[in-house]
């Protein structure tokens, strides 16, 4: 199965929507309230305690569920991002940092030297948004930060930390030049609002990046996919972080979330243009992208 995930990582596709007509959407786009797991519970507190049980085990469990492949596609997500200095980018439900450093990271890379040295005489600095609902994955965020250093930045300068909830951000209109949000989206209350909500404190011209778990579309591959996801991930979830109901609500999580097109489609609703998305792994991850022209 491994061997199949890496060759289809490198195949990955990639759709790109006709301009869609806001008055033909399906009526069901604005119907897409996440459920706790297949218990169809909408308390976002529920949410809050998976995350706040899973901190600690966090890293290794993704390693050990993805064979360590998330790390290229938060790679991806940030490179079609294009973070450039002075930008300011939010980064939501992203505690623990994965996102953030990598986005500080490839500004200070050898490419962007030259166009940090630019700003280095103006008011332009860096500002990068980490906002999470859990304190708990914040906190492995700030711990993590320390122990970091980029060349260039000051970890004070240019990260910042805020405890919120993605779907009523504290952020003023039009005030970033970029959103992402990896792996949670699927874990809010109601999609449509952070959707709004992203659209709402980007700057005109800035993107919404979205990395998520998706739906497989080759048959075959879904049939392996659906047993690795019901039968290895929660076992594993309790060998490793003695905690089954977690994980199990992370894969029904993930079939009960809109498939690409439908997602897609919720995007361009929520105002967005040249909306697209990319498949990976034959569709067990999608990068959704639009952008707020």
């Amino acid at each position: 199965m491994m061997m199949m995930m890496m060759a289809l990582l490198r195949s990955g596709s990639s759709k790109i929507l006709p301009r869609y007509q806001p008055s033909i959407l399906p009526r069901f786009l604005h119907s897409h309230a996440t459920s706790f797991g297949f218990k169809q519970d909408e308390k976002s507190k529920l949410v809050v305690n998976v995350f706040s049980t899973v901190a600690s085990t966090y890293d290794l469990m993704n390693d050990l569920i993805s064979t360590s492949l998330h790390r290229l596609w938060k790679d991806r997500l940030v490179s079609l991002l294009h973070p450039f200095a002075g930008m300011k980018h939010l980064d939501v439900a992203g505690g623990k940092g994965d996102v953030a450093f990598r986005v500080l990271e490839r500004m200070n890379s050898v490419s962007n030297k030259a166009l940090q040295e630019r700003l280095a005489d103006t008011e332009e600095v860096t500002k990068i948004f980490v906002c999470d609902i859990n304190p708990n994955m914040l906190n492995v965020g700030k711990k993590r930060a320390i122990e970091r250093v980029f060349s260039g930045f000051g970890e004070d300068r240019s990260l910042h930390w805020v405890e919120g909830d993605a779907e009523a951000l504290s952020f003023a209109d039009g005030s970033m030049d970029g959103y992402t949000i990896a792996f949670r989206i699927r874990n809010v209350t109601h999609i449509e609002k952070a959707l709004s909500e992203a659209y709402r404190v980007l700057k005109r011209g800035g993107r919404f990046l979205c990395l998520e778990l998706s739906h497989v579309e080759l048959p075959v591959f879904k049939q392996i996919y659906d047993y690795y996801s019901f039968s290895i991930i929660p076992a594993m979830g309790e060998l490793v972080a003695g905690d089954r109901a977690s994980y199990q609500y992370l894969v029904e999580s993930i079939r009960r979330f809109p498939n690409q097109e439908t997602f897609a489609r919720m995007i361009f609703d929520a105002g967005f243009q040249k909306v697209e998305y990319d498949n990976l792994v034959g569709g067990v991850v999608a990068i959704h992208s639009g952008l707020k022209l």
